[in-house]
């Protein structure tokens, strides 16, 4: 007790602020340390500034002129549509800029429920349960749905989201190598002393652009008693003959049990994700899933641009065509030009350079080409070389020695 009061007495006697200056300057000392090597490993990434609405051709600050931006996930070209403004807009002005409250106090507008069941009817199930993102709705999906008694099993290179929302989770946890049905089924095997079994896979995979192989992990799952889910961010819009995503595409909509996608890239690109699935287990979620009972409601004008993206995409399928079409044209012309693209037959087409550094130094060089050139002469060479590589000066840089080149939202000229 002694030893404790005088140290206290000393400790009061110390200068204010002493001992937190000195661990703001250890923590510091960390931190420089760490931005240095990503520096040195050449994985650095910088945010370049846009000045203008997304699109196929963007303003960047610091380059005269507009350029070609192949490295959104505006798959669609909807962030920019004009009755998609339109409707975000006309929400905005109807319902206000936001709830300032989460769903289940005072946060739950009409906008919102109509959302809900149009993406239940979009994807084809029961129900369907809005997040502030897809990050969100990983994070709570896991959690709530699975107990010790269960066991996730999940694809090796599954999006990060993913990872951590089974990190959440108290259920086992087995992990299959990427794309590998035979290693999945070993480890379906050896789960089958749990009481659920859930497959966790990415419907197409961010980085390589490869799609996973929905039909045999269906088989397995009827054969061993497991459910299906599918993350399908990047093919929610676009993948599929009428753009419902990975499930449609491979023809196994009835056998995938959950989807959790985003309203962040095709539809609409503006923010928000959501779980669909049974309507027992999206009732659930509004009562366990965190994310959803701890976060702000999607703000209006967000629901409003959604709402109508969908519309566009179920009144026609032309939009889901043209993409196709516009892949195919990409992925040929590049190889012609001698590069290798890897992936499979999707909009993500990652051109391999083979190291991390050179391409984020061909990415800034393709920049920098820009600002030396007229408009008029940046026009000229767009339309005499538009496949070159010169002309890619939008590829995002992307870890792992890839690049990801997602789809133009229009003509190229």
């Amino acid at each position: 007790m002694w030893a404790g009061r005088i140290l206290c007495a000393a400790l009061s006697r110390a200068p204010r602020g002493c001992r937190p200056q000195s661990a703001l300057a250890q923590l510091r000392g960390i931190l420089e340390e760490e931005l240095e090597g990503i520096r040195e490993a050449g994985t650095w990434k910088s945010e370049r500034v846009i000045t203008s609405r997304q699109g196929p051709r963007i303003h960047v600050d610091g380059v005269s002129g507009g350029i070609i931006n192949f490295c959104a996930n505006n798959y669609l070209g909807l962030s920019s549509h004009p009755e998609v403004i339109q409707a975000g807009l006309q929400a905005l002005e109807e319902f206000g800029a936001g709830l300032s409250s989460v769903r289940f106090i005072c946060g739950t507008q009409s906008i919102h429920k109509d959302l809900e069941a149009k993406i239940a009817r979009f994807h084809q199930r029961e129900d369907a349960i809005l997040y502030p993102s897809c990050f969100d709705a990983n994070a709570g999906l896991f959690e709530a749905l699975l107990t010790p008694e269960d066991a996730v099993l999940s694809d090796e290179l599954n999006h990060a989201s993913i990872i951590d929302g089974i990190r959440l989770c108290k259920a086992h946890k087995y992990r299959y190598r990427h794309l590998d049905v035979a290693d999945l089924e070993a480890k379906l095997q050896e789960a089958q002393k749990h009481r659920l079994r859930l497959v966790a896979t990415d419907g197409t995979f961010s980085m390589d652009g490869d799609i996973a192989p929905l039909q045999d992990i269906c088989r397995l799952a009827s054969q061993y008693g497991a459910l299906v889910f599918v993350d399908d961010c990047h093919a929610t819009g676009f993948l599929g003959a009428t753009g419902r995503g990975t499930d449609e595409l491979l023809g196994v909509m009835d056998q995938v049990a959950i989807i959790n996608s985003t309203l962040g890239k095709a539809l609409g690109g503006a923010s928000g994700g959501y779980t669909t699935g049974p309507g027992s287990l999206v009732s659930l979620l509004r009562q366990r899933a965190r994310p959803y009972l701890f976060s702000n409601s999607l703000p209006p004008a967000v629901v409003g641009c959604a709402s109508k993206a969908l519309d566009l995409l179920m009144e026609n399928n032309a939009i889901v065509q043209s993409m196709a079409a516009k892949t195919q044209r990409f992925r040929r012309k590049m190889e012609a030009a001698g590069f290798t693209i890897s992936g499979a037959n999707h909009p993500i087409c990652p051109v391999m350079l083979g190291d991390a550094r050179l391409a984020s130094c061909m990415a800034d060089d393709m920049q920098k080409r820009e600002r030396g050139r007229s408009n008029a002469e940046r026009q000229r060479r767009a339309r005499q070389r538009s496949m070159s590589p010169g002309a890619n000066q939008g590829l995002r840089r992307r870890w792992l020695f890839r690049r990801e080149c997602p789809s133009l939202a229009e003509e190229w000229p």
